[in-house]
């Protein structure tokens, strides 16, 4: 069972505690510096940005999760601490060593992780002076904080939760996010920035855990584009306590991940800086799920098929021309367009005024489905998009100003 935050409290996850202050790394005063922590070493595994320009708390992120445990995770806002090269490794070590001295863990089992201006270096020295004050404000009710905490020009807090049902208890997973802009992840097992911690008491180990993290990061982060862009800092990390002495079956496991994942993803796409809709373009009759979702990606980036969303407007021609760049070989003259349910072109040519005009009154909604079918294979692949309007130039065009 699933449920977003909306409005309601983050229910606790037995062996964990949250905490949130205001280091004074944001201008504006906000609380900035986010801290979980696990009351005993916590199974860990983790998957990090592709983008070959590393943020310095990915790189040590990446080190420490190494061990397969970790105690906690430092994250602050306002900083992406990214491209500051030495001084920027020197910056989060310093960090996460002055909260590992307030909570009498070892530094290598506290990993950080940073979200905002790239080429700013963090203001260590403010996450130490605070550091007494994160480490008393730990409380098992205090996930909502830590949500609000890691937020930069996310309208809303980014909260996801489930319940795993087994013959000898329940086990709880608790997932928090955030991001809104420089949304396209490529995230993979270690070697605007999208943020998302994932919290579960279940027992397992790390390879059991790893093993449900990294597909459930690849099906739903990986399949979500706001702008094009993939982030320097992206970093998805899985905790698991095992205070619920649950042990869970592995498919279950990987299914309240996903699930989990998935609400977070819709989140964040529908949180898009400027956006207006949530679109999910779905490509099916292709030979393999690799040639859907290429086809699915290159549709869900195209900045002419997001202006057409932001514009209501039914382009059937601006989604096709996409397809058929994409490398993927089909037959445009079986090809099939459906928007928000209405067929609106079969066999790669319009079916008339009257349907598209059905179809972009359809489109008035907040969230709909545009669905390419381009052959009788069995594959399918979904990708999540928003629109993309003027509010993202306003954001973004003085984002550092």
């Amino acid at each position: 069972m699933i449920v977003q935050s909306s409005g309601r409290m983050a229910q606790p996850v037995a062996g964990f505690r949250f905490a949130a202050v205001a280091s004074g790394i944001r201008k504006d005063g906000r609380i900035d510096t986010a801290l979980a922590f696990a009351e005993r070493p916590a199974t860990a595994a983790g998957v990090v940005t592709r983008n070959r320009v590393k943020a310095a708390p990915i790189l040590i992120a990446s080190e420490r999760l190494r061990g397969g445990e970790l105690s906690a995770v430092l994250v602050n806002s306002g900083c992406a601490n990214a491209c500051t090269g030495e001084p920027g490794l020197t910056a989060a070590r310093q960090a996460t060593a002055a909260v590992a001295k307030e909570l009498g863990v070892p530094e290598a089992r506290v990993v950080p992780a940073s979200t905002g201006v790239i080429g700013e270096l963090l203001p260590a020295e403010k996450i130490a002076a605070h550091a007494p004050e994160l480490v008393r404000a730990l409380s098992a009710t205090g996930a909502d904080d830590f949500a609000r905490a890691i937020c930069t020009t996310d309208r809303w807090p980014k909260v996801a939760e489930a319940v795993i049902e087994t013959p000898r208890g329940a086990a709880r997973v608790l997932g928090i996010g955030k991001g809104a802009g420089m949304i396209h992840p490529d995230v993979g097992p270690p070697q605007a920035t999208m943020l998302v911690f994932l919290f579960t008491d279940a027992k397992v180990s790390e390879r059991e855990l790893s093993g449900a993290l990294v597909p459930a990061a690849d099906r739903t982060f990986n399949a979500v584009s706001v702008d094009g862009d993939t982030s320097t800092n992206d970093f998805v990390l899985a905790l698991a306590s095992g205070a619920s002495g649950v042990e869970v079956p592995a498919d279950a496991l990987r299914a309240s991940l996903e699930k989990v994942c998935g609400e977070l993803a819709r989140s964040m796409v529908r949180d898009g800086e400027g956006a207006e809709h949530v679109v999910e373009i779905l490509v099916r009759g292709l030979a393999t799920e690799a040639d859907a979702r290429q086809i699915a990606k290159t549709i869900a980036t195209s900045l002419l098929v997001k202006t057409a969303l932001f514009g209501r407007e039914a382009n059937w021609g601006r989604l096709l021309a996409a397809a058929g760049r994409a490398g993927v070989a089909f037959d445009p003259n079986v090809a099939s367009v459906s928007v928000a349910g209405i067929e609106i072109v079969r066999g790669g040519v319009s079916l008339g005024a009257e349907v598209e005009a059905e179809a972009q009154r359809r489109m008035q909604a907040e969230s709909f489905t545009v669905e390419l079918g381009l052959g009788s294979g069995a594959a399918r692949f979904a990708y999540l998009t928003s629109d993309l309007g003027h509010g993202y130039v306003d954001v973004n065009a003085g984002y550092r100003s």
